[in-house]
Formats: C-alpha cells, structure tokens, sequence
C-alpha cells in the first residue's frame, strides 16, 4: 500500500511501487486532467507538481513521492481562478488543450521561480512541454498575462 498526499487529500494505491505516478493519479484517484503523453518523460503532458517541482509523473514511481505533496492541473485551482488558468483562457492558449494542463503545471514553477520571465526564461523552462498544435506564441502570450497581472502566484500545494 502507498500513501501518498494529492491536492491535499490522503490517498491509498494498493500498487506495484514502481507504477508510474500517473496511472495512479489517472486510476485510482480518478484525475484524468493529467494526461498520457510519450509515456518516457520527454513530451511533459503528464506534468504535476511533487513538493512543488515540476515532474513527469509517467516516469515517477509511486513509491518514490511517499510522503510528498502532489498537487495535479485539478488541485493548482480547484475554481479554476489560478493566474495562469486565466491567462490561458484570456490569451486562448489551447488549441486541442491536451497537453495544456502540463503546459500550465511547468507554467507555474516557472513563474513561482521567474516572477517576471524574459523570453530566454520561458524558453528554458517550458522547453520540455511539446505542443503538437504549435500554440507556443499563446502559451507565452498567457505566461506573459499571468506574469503582468500583479496577482502573486498562489504557493505550491
């Protein structure tokens, strides 16, 4: 049994303690905001946030994030009233929107880390986070929204 924490809640996953974080949050919590990308760590759909770092959780053993706070897309705002959330919704981001809650997710670290980003630091922070539509020049137009909104970005769960 692995306990872990997830969006503040105790969780209990009766799994193999390698399972991947993601099936875990995807089947046993039932939180399907976080997706199923590469399934190797590479493309960042399945990002959420362990102790406040952004992780790849299709390559995070559940084992791994006992006694770790987990906070996933559904957990950053639970009303949906996150700056990036609406810096997303303002600048029309999503085109498909699949990979967009990874998207928002290494958003958040790069903004608790870079308040005011330049290009070269939203460059490398969000580098990881592919976008098969190419909705890139949104996502840094909402990163740029949320930076500019004087509204401070709400603390890691």
């Amino acid at each position: 049994m692995h306990n872990i924490i997830v969006n503040g809640q105790p969780l209990a996953a009766d799994v193999d303690p390698q399972t991947p974080l993601l099936w875990v949050l995807r089947e046993v919590a039932q939180l399907t905001g976080t997706k199923f990308g590469c399934g190797i760590g590479l493309c960042g759909a399945c990002t959420v946030h362990v102790d406040g770092r952004a992780v790849r959780s299709c390559i995070t053993p559940v084992a791994s994030v006992e006694a770790c706070a987990i906070t996933t897309i559904e957990g950053l705002s639970p009303d949906g009233k996150h700056p990036l959330q609406q810096a997303w919704i303002a600048a029309q981001a999503p085109q498909c929107g699949y990979c967009q809650p990874g998207q928002i997710m290494q958003a958040a670290t790069l903004l608790r880390d870079y308040p005011q980003p330049t290009d070269a630091n939203i460059d490398a922070v969000m580098s990881g986070n592919l976008c098969r539509c190419m909705a890139y020049v949104r996502i840094r137009k909402a990163i740029k929204l949320a930076a500019a909104s004087g509204q401070e970005m709400p603390p890691h769960a």
